[in-house]
């Protein structure tokens, strides 16, 4: 649908269309932020769980705030769409420097 033309010259086609599209755009994001309520809770289940010790705990909800990030980035903050080619190019870059230098940081201090 992200190649069909949004102004056909016909407002009542337009229309139609945009309400589509929005109602489309609106259950992403419901479904999106059902996800993330849901890994939310199964964060603070992993820490209610006395049975989990803390080496499993600590990566397991750190992976769960990484998925919610990308959950955010792709539905919230619209990263998915055409035409953020640039901000996600800077923002994924940013990303593998900050990685880097805590790698780097992390085996200076480990060795």
């Amino acid at each position: 649908m992200t190649n069909q033309q949004l102004n056909s010259g016909n407002p009542r086609v337009d229309i139609e269309y945009r309400r589509k599209k929005n109602a489309e755009e609106m259950r992403d994001q419901i479904i999106s932020f059902s996800i993330m309520i849901f890994l939310t809770l199964i964060a603070f289940a992993a820490v209610a769980y006395e049975k989990f010790s803390g080496w499993f705990t600590v990566p397991f909800i750190i992976l769960l705030a990484v998925v919610q990030v990308i959950f955010q980035l792709y539905y919230f903050m619209h990263m998915k769409e055409r035409g953020h080619e640039s901000p996600a190019l800077f923002l994924y870059s940013g990303v593998l420097v900050a990685a880097m230098t805590v790698l780097a940081l992390m085996t200076v201090v480990w060795w």
